[in-house]
């Protein structure tokens, strides 16, 4: 595999994510993460219980189909999740599908991927600090939601800029935390049922109320795929992936592509676990609450309530509001790791690619992450529609990067890695053996592609991608639009820039 070697601070940086170890002293992000802390990361980033907020509007549009429609969701994603996986062994750096694109498409799909994901790795984390600071204020109305909105940017920043692990150790025990709510919420559910029955069919959950419709399932799958935004962030800490057991060790490229897989198939299983029980236990109908679309944002709070007691659904808001408090963490770390990986190639200012010698980490992305994300939170939390205007229009950022992941599978294995371009392009840093980027030789374009899963599979992964997009709020498209709009003119800055000083990369 040829070696290309980038210059000066970056290279060192590179040369030094090449290896298995890394440390402070040269600048390199820590191999410490374990399966287990990917997991975490990527888990705390979707919530467990991500389906709450949403439920009552699924359940009306899919005609009471809504476990069903969770189901399909799953499958939906995994096209994505396994164009993750594929990636990821082929370049395993920080920075996700700005990396991947870098790879497969070349240097300004790269940047486009990167900029695009930009827009929701801090707009993702700005609605969950403001939907906590929401939730805090209704159990201490005496403070302002303003107030509880910058104080969890605060707490959840500190832990990031503490280090990796000890993020991944706090979030651990939020992440205990809500699947702990959630499993009595499970128990309740069923000594409910077991003692009084289901108001409605066994059956209606995954068929619907009155006969099953698919156009209404495939509507709300279109919604109900955003759940899952959020494990791939599990990507962005490639770098900081071991192997071993404890976290080092050859093989952290595969441990990365299994914990994206295995965050999917988790989240998958608990969605659909609470949204079938749920279901059973509503009150109303699904035309009903398709009636009534006031009351769909309350409705799984609703059923936690008539079925089972007041205390549940208080628990269920509790777990809510620090949950989201700490998908944020999750969400400002992938962010931090975006903006170091494209400052290391100098797509962004040069300052937000060191990383700080005493906690490994990159602390001034990490801290420009979270001041954005501030400025976004705490700005919406001061108006009265501020959640419904920054809900409206987070996601196409992140769904027009899962679509140049796609393209990025085709691009590698069936065009650039069969023209023996190295994985990081021409001038994109120290690659190293293929044994550091921790690929097998046929993916790294030694052998031959595979229809199904270099063709097949993201190919219909960008179909996905397409539909939800097509689907999205007038306000995201608007929104994606010009966010897209702004990064080819800065891309096109860079281009002059570069062509001027006669550095353009290929």
């Amino acid at each position: 595999m040829p070696v290309t070697g980038g210059s000066g601070e970056e290279g060192a940086a590179d040369g030094a994510a090449g290896g298995g170890g890394g440390s402070a002293a040269t600048g390199a992000l820590r191999r410490t993460l374990t399966f287990r802390d990917l997991l975490v990361y990527g888990l705390l980033f979707i919530a467990p219980m991500a389906p709450v907020g949403i439920f009552g509007a699924l359940q009306a549009t899919s005609h009471g189909a809504v476990t069903l429609v969770y189901l399909v969701a799953t499958v939906a994603m995994a096209f994505t999740a396994f164009s993750y996986a594929q990636m990821v062994r082929v370049a395993p750096r920080a920075g996700s599908v700005y990396t991947y694109a870098r790879v497969g498409l070349g240097e300004g799909a790269g940047f486009v991927a990167g900029w695009m994901a930009m827009l929701d790795y801090l707009l993702i984390p700005a609605v969950a600090y403001l939907f906590s600071g929401i939730a805090l204020h209704a159990l201490v109305p005496s403070v302002h939601p303003w107030v509880w909105t910058a104080l969890a940017v605060a707490v959840t920043t500190l832990l990031n800029l503490s280090g990796v692990r000890t993020a991944a150790r706090a979030g651990f025990a939020v992440l205990a935390m809500e699947i702990v709510v959630l499993a009595v919420f499970v128990v309740s559910a069923v000594v409910e049922l077991i003692a009084h029955g289901a108001p409605r069919g066994w059956a209606e959950p995954l068929t619907g109320e009155g006969g099953f419709s698919a156009g209404a399932v495939l509507a709300a799958v279109s919604v109900a795929v955003l759940s899952y935004l959020g494990f791939d962030a599990i990507a962005s800490f490639a770098e900081e992936a071991g192997g071993g057991e404890d976290g080092r060790g050859p093989g952290g490229p595969d441990r990365v592509a299994r914990a994206v897989l295995s965050c999917l198939v988790v989240a998958g299983v608990l969605f659909a676990v609470q949204t079938y029980l749920a279901a059973l236990l509503m009150p109303v109908s699904a035309a009903e609450l398709a009636a009534r679309p006031a009351e769909q944002g309350a409705a799984f709070y609703a059923t936690a309530d008539s079925a089972v007691g007041r205390w549940l659904q208080d628990l269920v808001a509790v777990s809510k509001a620090v949950g989201a408090a700490f998908a944020a963490l999750a969400g400002q770390a992938a962010a931090g790791r975006l903006l170091f990986a494209m400052a290391r190639d100098r797509r962004l200012p040069g300052a937000m690619s060191k990383v700080d010698a005493g906690s490994g980490v990159p602390r001034r992305a990490l801290l420009g992450a979270a001041l954005v994300t501030l400025v976004a939170a705490v700005g919406a939390a001061r108006r009265d529609d501020g959640l419904a205007q920054l809900s409206s229009i987070v996601n196409v950022g992140a769904l027009t990067a899962f679509g140049l992941l796609h393209a990025s599978v085709i691009g590698w294995f069936w065009i650039r890695g069969r023209r023996g371009h190295p994985p990081l392009g021409r001038g994109g840093g120290l690659v190293g053996r293929t044994g550091e980027l921790g690929g097998r030789t046929g993916e790294l374009g030694g052998g031959p592609p595979s229809v199904l899963r270099h063709a097949m599979v993201p190919l219909l992964g960008l179909a996905v991608v397409v539909a939800v997009v097509v689907e999205a709020s007038a306000t995201a498209q608007l929104v994606g639009g010009v966010w897209l709009v702004s990064g080819l003119v800065v891309l096109a800055v860079q281009h002059g820039g570069r062509a001027r000083a006669g550095g353009v990369r290929g």
